[in-house]
């Protein structure tokens, strides 16, 4: 996990705002895991035959998106990457790939709304169904506040090829948001949400603030018929997402200070529900 300080010039929020990416489709073009599977190939942990397999997934999650078939594909792979690694051995997978492949294949318009929200004094994690140590290093090499992704049990350093817990996906991200948040004293309604992917529907639906990128055709439905933002990688698009970023940050510091004046003055309706604000 890192962490990476907002601008000096930004007043940090009276409460802490959360702000959760996917990752594969969002955050880079592809899936991560084909790139730690072609790390792995050169490292000679997998057979060739096994990368032509990665590559015909990444064709077709390019092609069509994400879906049940490609997330058990994503499961299998990664339980098969593993199994009788070391930690230390994962971490240089992710590190090789990142190095060599995934830096170049970041979408540049999500990578600097991932930084504005840093720049606001936001924290920022990502949340993927890729394996948490690949996940991680793009949280570190991004200056991100962290990651959680797919966990892999291991027994002495080494991994068992047996998930721990959930894979990272659908109603699991959720869960793992507003437990987050929760952690952090965050209100969701004042959180954020980027995915491409019908599957993280759950995730968007919590935040108050959700922005759907480059969506999938059933997000895009989705999006449409909830009037929920779109994002496409344009220049225009971008312009428009980090306005309404500062605007909501400006809206929340704003609340923020009324809350902090009614209790030095003793709100007399400070027991009365307010008006929670949503995007």
């Amino acid at each position: 996990m890192s962490t990476s300080p907002g601008s000096a010039a930004d007043s940090p929020s009276p409460t802490p705002i959360l702000a959760f990416f996917d990752i594969d489709n969002t955050l880079m073009r592809g899936a991560s895991i084909f790139h730690i599977g072609t790390a792995a190939w050169r490292e000679g942990f997998i057979r060739l035959r096994d990368v032509l397999g990665f590559v015909w997934a990444q064709a077709r999650f390019i092609a069509v998106g994400e879906n049940t078939r490609h997330q058990l594909s994503v499961r299998e792979r990664a339980l098969a990457l593993v199994a009788g690694r070391t930690e230390g051995e994962l971490t240089r997978l992710a590190v090789d790939s990142y190095e060599r492949s995934i830096h170049q294949r970041l979408i540049p318009e999500t990578v600097a709304l991932a930084r504005e929200h840093r720049a606001k004094g936001h924290e920022v994690w990502l949340l993927s169904a890729t394996p948490e140590a690949m996940a991680s290093v793009m949280a570190q090499r991004l200056g991100l506040t962290g990651a959680v992704g797919t966990r892999i049990r291991s027994r002495g350093g080494v991994f068992t090829g047996e998930l721990d817990g959930a894979i990272m996906h659908g109603a699991r991200k959720a869960e793992v948001a507003e437990a987050l948040a929760a952690e952090r004293g965050a209100r969701l309604a004042d959180c954020w949400a980027y995915s491409d992917s019908r599957n993280d529907i759950p995730l968007l639906a919590l935040v108050g603030n959700r922005v759907v990128v480059n969506p999938d055709t059933a997000l895009s439905r989705h999006a449409r018929a909830h009037a929920w933002p779109v994002l496409t990688a344009g220049a225009a698009s971008v312009r428009a997402a980090r306005k309404r970023i500062r605007r909501e940050a400006r809206a929340v510091l704003r609340s923020g200070r009324r809350d902090d004046r009614r209790e030095a003055q003793g709100d007399p309706h400070e027991d009365e529900p307010g008006d929670g604000r949503r995007a």
